[in-house]
C-alpha cells in the first residue's frame, strides 16, 4: 500500500454505481450511507462508495494500472496480476467484518481501501486496514480520506482499533496514520512495521479532520476564484446574448490569463432569471456554425479543441447541451465551472431533478460548480482581475468578500457597494447552489489574506451544523455580516429542498452564538461593513458625540444608548463651528482614555467649504505614532454623505479607499447603529476561546451502540421511558427512579419498591406539561393513596398505562429540548416547563455543540432566571446538565429529538422527572463523521 502525502493538481471525479444503467441490483444490506463525495487535497472531487461484486473488472484494471513499485508496497511483492480468487475475495464482502471502499474518477477506480476483522486472532474489536492509490493520484490526500471513511464504517460495526503491516521502506504510509491524528504504536520486525491505533473519535482526530477539510475546501474555491485561464462556453457574436456579455466583462476587467471563447454549433442558453432583459426567447433556434472569432478572439468549437490548459469554464449553453459540455470539460481537465444557464431548480420539480442530476454529473467529473442560474464570480486581486459575471457594474478592489445566491440581489448589492466605495476582494453569486455553498466560500475567506470582512446574504444555512462551526472560527478574526432572509425569500422549490428559515428570533440566537452580525436590510449591511472595513473595533461601549447640532446629536445619542453603547460625553459646538474648533474637540475625544469610540456630527445649516473640516477630522483622528488608522473607531454624518467622502478617504496606490478612511452616514441613527454593531461584535470576540467541555465519565460508545441497535430496522422510533433513561445515564443524567405500571397491584408494588412518598402520573403526550389538566397525583405516602390515585387517573385519562415515580423535592419546573431543524441543524432550547410557557415563546435557543459560555447564556436569557435567583438554585448545575445533553446529541447524531420535561431545580439539586427520545437515521446534512460534501 502506498500514498504520497504531497499535493498535485490532478482533478478527481465520482461516479455513483447506483446511478449507472448497467449496475446490477444492490445487495440487500448494501450500506448506501457510506457513499460520499469528498474533496482531495487539491480541491478536486472524488466519489467513494462500498465495493460490489460487479466491480471485479474495474478492480483488475485498477491493479493492472499500478506501477511495479506501488504494487510491491501494497502486496509486499511484485504481484503483476491479481489471482481470480483474490479478486472474488476483495469484491465479495459482508460490509461488517470485511469492508472495501473504492474511489472513482469518472468510470475509473483511482484508489481502494479495505479492512478485515481480526476476531480469529483473538482480537474481536480489531481490524487490519490497507489501501492503495493509483500512481497518478498519489499526493492528493486520498489515503487519509479513505482511512477516515473506513474508520467510520468500522466504528458502526463496533470495531475500536485498526492494525496495519507496512514495509519499513514505506515511511509515507506510517505518516498517513500519524498525521491523521491517531495515537499510533509501532513495532519493527525486520523489513516491516506493525502499526496499531484506536479509531474512536478524539479531539485531536477531529481537529485534524477539520483542518484538512478546511484546506481542501479552500483549495477548491481557490481553483474557482484564482484560475490561470478561462473558457467561455456559449460565447456569442451577438452583443445582446449572455455568452457575449460574459466574455465582454471578462475582457473589460483585464483578466490576466488567456481567455478562450467556445462557440460550437449549438443554440444559445436560456437567459438566467436575473438577466436584465425582457426579450422573448425563440423556442427552437436554428443550429449555427461556430464563428472563427468572438470579440476579436479566436473561437473554438469545443473546449477539447483549445490547445492550452483551461482552469475555469463559464457556461452559457442550453440545459439540454450541458451533458456534452461536462464530458468535454472532463476530457480537457477543467477543474471548476460557473453555469449561468437557467432552466433548473428555479423552474419547479422537473427542473430540480435536472439540477440534482447536474450536480451528480459535475462531481462525477471531479469538478466544482457555481450555479446553475448563477450571476457569476469576481476576484479583484490585481494578479487575477477576474469578472466572470453578468453584473454591469462591479466595485473596485478592496478587503470585503461577498456571497449570495440571488443574481438580481447580487447586481443590486454590487451596485450599492460601488456607490459607497466599498471595495470587494471577491464575490460569488451561487444561483441555485447545487454544489458550491456559502460554507465552501467561508472556508476560502478564512485563509484569504485579501479579505478582512465577510458579507453574506443567507436564504438558508445549507449544512447548518457545519456553518456554525466554520462561522464561529472565521468570526474570531474576521467579522461576518449577514442578511438572513425569511422563508418568503425563497421559491417553494428551494424551501422544500433546504428548509426555510421559519423563526427569525431563533435565527438571531444561532447567528449571534457563532459571532455573526445579523442585519435586516442591504442598507444596514453596508452601514456595518463600512465601519468594519475602514475602522478599528471599539475597545468598549463608551462613546463620545461631537458635533454642531444638538438635535442631531440627541438622535445619535438615543440610538446609541438603545443599541448598547454608553454615551459618556456629548459636545455641542454650535452651527457656526470653525474647522479649528471641530478639529480640537475631536482630537480631545480621541485622546481621552475614558472614551472608546467617537461619533462626529457635522451638518452645517448653510453651504460651507468642507475641505478644511475634512482635513481637520483626518488630522484629529491620526494616531500619535503617525500611523494611518485611528486607534478608536470614528463614524460621522459628514454633510449627510453616504459612504466615504472624498476628503475623509485615505487611498491606496490604486486611488481607492483603504483602512483609516472615515465612513459617513446620511442619518445619525444609522451611524450610531453601525458603531453599536461593531461594539457587539468586538465584545463577542473577547469571550473566552472555549471548546465544548469533555464530559467526565461519559460512555459515548455504549450510548451509540444502544441507540443503533434500538433502530436496527433503520426507521424512526421513540424510545421507551426505560430505554431513554438508560441512554441518558451514559452521560451522567439520572432520571428520578420510576416504574411503568398497568394495574393497581403493579402500582402498589412499584411504590413499595421505590419508597414512599411517590407520584402516580400519566405519560401520555396530551397530559404531560398541561397545568390545566390534573395528570399527576403527588406526595402519595402509602399504598392506599397510590391505588386510589391509579384508579382516578385511569378513569380520567382513559388509559391504564401510567407511571409510578419517587417523589422529588419541590422546585422550579424547567424544560430542555433538542430538535433537528432543517434550517439550523440540532437546536437545544431551555425555559420553563409547560405548554403555556412554550406557547408564549419563553425559550432560549442555541445550536449544538455548546461551550460553557453558550450554556450559561441559555440559562441567563429566559424569564426563568428571576425564579432561579429567588429559589436559590445554583446555575452551574443547569450549565452542567445542558452541556451533558449537548455532548450526547453531538456524539450520537441518531438522536433526532430529546426532551427532558419536567426538570425540578431547587437549592438541593436537579431532578429530571421525564424524558422522551426519538431516534432515526442521520440526515445527510449533519456535520458528523468522515469528511464529505453536503
Amino acid at each position: 500500500m502506498t500514498e504520497n502525502p504531497t499535493a498535485d493538481s490532478t482533478p478527481a471525479a465520482n461516479p455513483t454505481a447506483e446511478s449507472t444503467s448497467t449496475e446490477p441490483a444492490l445487495p440487500r444490506e448494501y450500506p448506501r450511507q457510506w457513499s460520499a463525495d469528498v474533496l482531495a487535497s487539491d480541491g478536486g472531487v472524488v466519489h467513494i462508495r462500498p465495493i460490489l461484486p460487479a466491480d471485479a473488472d474495474l478492480l483488475v484494471a485498477f491493479h493492472n494500472g499500478l506501477s511495479e513499485r506501488t504494487r510491491y508496497m501494497r502486496y509486499f511483492g511484485p504481484t503483476p496480476t491479481l489471482p481470480p480468487r483474490e479478486v472474488v475475495r476483495m469484491t465479495t464482502v459482508d460490509y461488517r467484518n470485511r469492508v472495501a471502499l473504492l474511489a472513482f474518477l469518472g468510470d475509473e477506480v483511482i484508489a481502494m481501501g479495505l479492512y478485515e476483522g481480526l476476531a480469529a486472532d483473538g482480537k474481536p474489536h480489531s481490524a487490519e486496514v490497507a489501501f492503495v492509490v493509483a500512481d497518478d493520484h498519489q499526493g492528493r490526500g486520498l489515503g487519509p480520506v479513505l482511512l477516515e471513511h473506513l474508520a467510520g464504517a468500522a466504528a458502526e460495526n463496533h470495531f475500536t482499533r485498526f492494525e496495519a503491516e507496512v514495509l519499513s521502506e514505506n515511511p509515507n504510509m506510517v505518516a498517513v496514520f500519524r498525521d491523521a491524528g491517531y495515537q499510533i504504536s509501532r513495532a519493527f520486525d525486520g523489513s516491516t512495521v506493525h502499526v496499531e491505533f484506536l479509531i474512536d473519535p478524539t479531539e485531536a482526530l477531529t481537529s485534524v479532520r477539520n483542518a484538512r477539510e478546511r484546506a481542501s475546501e479552500a483549495r477548491s474555491v481557490a481553483n474557482l476564484l484564482r484560475p490561470q485561464s478561462v473558457a467561455v462556453i456559449g460565447a456569442s457574436t451577438d452583443s445582446k446574448k449572455v455568452g457575449n456579455v460574459l466574455l465582454a466583462n471578462i475582457l473589460a476587467a483585464g483578466f490576466t490569463g488567456p481567455v478562450f471563447p467556445v462557440n460550437g454549433p449549438v443554440v444559445d442558453a436560456p437567459e438566467p432569471d436575473h438577466a436584465a432583459t425582457n426579450r422573448t426567447r425563440t423556442p427552437h433556434a436554428k443550429q449555427r456554425v461556430a464563428p472563427p472569432s468572438v470579440r476579436g478572439i479566436r473561437a473554438y468549437s469545443t473546449v477539447r479543441d483549445i490547445p492550452d490548459p483551461v482552469d475555469l469554464a463559464v457556461i452559457a449553453v442550453p440545459a439540454a447541451r450541458i451533458d456534452q459540455v461536462l464530458d468535454d470539460c472532463l476530457a480537457k481537465g477543467v477543474r471548476t465551472l460557473v453555469i449561468v444557464s437557467a432552466g433548473f431548480g428555479e423552474r419547479g420539480s422537473a427542473g430540480l431533478e435536472n439540477e440534482k442530476r447536474l450536480a451528480e454529473q459535475v462531481r462525477q467529473h471531479g469538478m466544482r460548480l457555481v450555479g446553475p442560474n448563477a450571476l457569476g464570480v469576481v476576484n479583484n486581486h490585481r494578479e487575477i482581475a477576474l469578472n466572470a459575471s453578468l453584473a454591469p457594474r462591479i466595485p473596485g478592489a478592496g478587503r470585503v468578500g461577498f456571497f449570495c445566491q440571488s443574481g438580481a440581489l447580487g447586481i443590486a448589492i454590487l451596485d450599492t457597494a460601488a456607490h459607497r466605495q466599498i471595495g470587494l476582494s471577491t464575490f460569488v453569486s451561487a444561483g441555485n447552489r447545487a454544489d458550491v455553498s456559502g460554507n465552501d466560500v467561508l472556508q476560502y475567506w478564512d485563509t484569504d489574506d485579501d479579505t478582512d470582512v465577510v458579507l453574506l446574504y443567507l436564504e438558508s444555512f445549507g449544512n447548518p451544523r457545519k456553518f456554525g462551526r466554520i462561522a464561529r472560527r472565521v468570526a474570531t478574526k474576521k467579522p461576518i455580516v449577514a442578511i438572513k432572509s425569511g422563508s418568503g425569500a425563497m421559491s417553494p422549490v428551494h424551501a422544500q429542498r433546504t428548509g426555510p428559515v421559519r423563526d427569525d428570533r431563533v435565527a438571531q440566537m444561532v447567528l449571534e452564538q457563532a459571532g455573526v452580525i445579523q442585519v435586516e436590510t442591504i442598507a444596514e449591511l453596508f452601514d456595518c461593513a463600512t465601519v468594519l472595513a475602514y475602522q478599528q473595533l471599539p475597545a468598549g461601549p463608551r462613546t463620545a458625540i461631537v458635533g454642531n447640532s444638538s438635535v442631531i446629536a440627541s438622535l445619535a445619542g438615543n440610538t446609541a444608548r438603545t443599541s448598547g453603547l454608553d454615551v459618556v460625553s456629548s459636545v455641542d459646538l454650535g452651527p457656526a463651528v470653525t474647522h479649528e474648533e471641530l478639529t480640537a474637540a475631536v482630537a480631545a475625544a480621541m485622546g481621552d482614555d475614558t472614551i472608546d469610540a467617537v461619533i462626529v456630527v457635522f451638518v452645517p445649516p448653510v453651504a460651507v467649504d468642507s475641505s478644511d473640516y475634512a482635513l481637520g477630522l483626518m488630522e484629529a483622528t491620526r494616531p500619535a505614532d503617525g500611523g494611518d488608522v485611528p486607534v478608536k473607531p470614528v463614524v460621522t454624518t459628514f454633510l449627510a454623505v453616504e459612504g466615504v467622502p472624498e476628503g475623509l478617504s485615505r487611498t491606496g496606490a490604486d486611488g481607492l479607499p483603504i483602512r483609516g478612511s472615515i465612513p459617513s452616514y446620511p442619518t445619525p441613527e444609522r451611524a450610531a447603529s453601525a458603531l453599536a454593531q461593531a461594539w457587539r461584535y468586538a465584545k463577542w470576540r473577547t469571550r473566552p476561546a472555549l471548546q465544548p467541555a469533555a464530559i467526565a465519565n461519559a460512555q459515548p460508545e455504549d450510548a451509540r451502540s444502544f441507540v443503533r441497535e434500538a433502530m436496527s430496522d433503520g426507521a424512526d422510533r421513540t424510545l421507551t421511558a426505560g430505554e431513554g433513561a438508560y441512554v441518558l445515564a451514559q452521560y451522567g443524567i439520572d432520571v428520578v427512579p420510576f416504574r411503568d405500571v398497568s394495574s393497581m397491584h403493579e402500582a402498589s408494588a412499584a411504590a413499595r419498591e421505590l419508597g414512599f412518598p411517590v407520584v402516580v402520573k400519566s405519560t401520555s403526550p396530551g397530559w404531560v406539561g398541561r397545568v390545566d389538566r390534573e395528570g399527576a397525583r403527588l406526595d402519595l405516602s402509602d399504598a392506599t393513596a397510590v391505588i386510589t390515585a391509579f384508579n382516578e387517573l385511569q378513569a380520567l385519562t382513559g388509559s391504564s398505562a401510567l407511571q409510578v415515580q419517587r417523589m422529588a423535592a419541590k422546585g422550579v419546573g424547567l424544560c430542555i429540548g433538542v430538535t433537528d431543524s432543517p434550517s439550523f441543524g440540532p437546536l437545544i432550547s431551555f425555559g420553563l416547563s409547560g405548554r403555556l410557557f412554550e406557547a408564549l415563546g419563553d425559550r432560549s435557543y442555541r445550536s449544538i455543540p455548546l461551550t460553557e459560555h453558550d450554556a450559561r447564556e441559555l440559562v441567563d436569557e429566559p424569564s426563568v432566571q428571576v425564579l432561579l435567583a429567588e429559589d436559590g438554585t445554583d446555575p452551574a448545575r443547569l450549565v452542567d446538565l445542558l452541556q451533558r445533553v449537548s455532548a450526547l446529541i453531538d456524539d450520537v447524531p441518531e438522536i433526532r429529538e430529546l426532551y427532558l420535561d419536567p426538570i425540578l431545580t431547587s437549592p438541593d439539586g436537579i431532578a429530571v422527572l421525564g424524558s422522551q427520545i426519538k431516534v432515526g437515521p442521520v440526515p445527510t446534512l449533519a456535520d458528523t463523521g468522515p469528511r464529505r460534501l453536503g
